[in-house]
């Protein structure tokens, strides 16, 4: 755009059949990238090959785009035709998804009668009534409480195990560890993560472990040798729990071999940082902090 570069070689495999989070944090290049595989933008360089050239793609752009004077169902029949379905398949599609989410009484409603929590619903639906083989959500679950959002999570694992790929656009990093097997994560134009996200949460958390025992800090020390640095100590009555940080030189069963020797364990196990950790370490490149997983 001018001189501005929203995308800077950014290269990313999306397996079929996955749910696939695209990460980033506002003004990261996610939406362009979005636009480019919806055909919406065209890039400049590069290109964009899917296994199937007519594959049908649903897309729910973070920016909502409902008539709001006209009524929820006639409104719901007439976009999904758009989708090249006729009146009566497109009817026959979408009264199965008003009755699996309690939209039945929204029937005869205005949009702008509706809240932004349901007409977000209903744009989900109407976004996968023509059952799309690429599902594209930017930021699915805003303007949801924590109910509608579960709901809609189920329903979207429900859609992927049909052999829909879900491509998962959001901020809310928890939801991104209970629904994406893989991610990418862009940050100024750039991919700075990719891959499985149970190998990069691993790759992220390899040498930090949490033990809580009884003893002196002495003895700890003397266990964990110069391999590990102590991150936190909490004390309460007679246990201490810590938490160390090591250099990956030395395994889990090596380290506990050599803690059983000096002191008395109580717990011992290895820390995994979360999504939300790793997000903010590495687009502000700062030291991750482990939370507890």
């Amino acid at each position: 755009y001018g001189d501005y570069k929203a995308l800077d070689g950014v290269s990313i495999e999306i397996e079929r059949g996955s749910i696939f989070g695209l990460l980033g944090p506002n003004g990261a290049g996610k939406t362009t990238l979005i636009r480019i595989l919806t055909n919406i933008t065209a890039p400049d360089s590069g290109g964009l090959e899917f296994s199937d050239d007519k594959l049908k793609i649903g897309y729910l752009p973070e920016e909502r785009g409902l008539y709001r004077k006209m009524k929820v169902w006639e409104q719901a029949v007439y976009l999904t035709q758009l989708k090249g379905l006729s009146k009566g398949e497109a009817e026959k599609r979408l009264k199965p998804w008003f009755e699996r989410l309690s939209m039945q009484g929204w029937i005869n409603k205005r949009v702008d009668e509706l809240s932004k929590g349901m007409q977000q619903k209903l744009q989900f639906v109407i976004t996968v009534a023509h059952e799309p083989e690429v599902l594209i959500l930017d930021e699915p679950f805003s303007g949801f409480d924590p109910v509608n959002a579960e709901e809609l999570k189920k329903e979207i694992l429900r859609i992927n195990e049909s052999g829909t790929t879900v491509i998962l656009s959001t901020h809310n990093m928890t939801s991104v560890e209970e629904l994406c097997e893989s991610i990418c994560l862009i940050n100024q134009g750039k991919v700075i993560l990719n891959g499985n996200l149970q190998e990069i949460k691993n790759q992220f958390g390899s040498s930090i472990f949490e033990i809580e025992f009884s003893g002196s800090q002495m003895a700890l020390a003397n266990a964990i040798g110069h391999q590990f640095e102590l991150v936190k100590l909490v004390e309460k009555n007679e246990r201490i729990k810590a938490e160390i940080r090591g250099d990956g030189s030395v395994s889990s069963n090596q380290l506990l071999n050599s803690l059983i020797q000096h002191i008395e364990i109580y717990s011992f196990r290895k820390l995994t940082p979360s999504m939300n950790d790793i997000f903010i370490d590495l687009v502000k490149g700062q030291e991750v902090t482990i939370t507890e997983s």
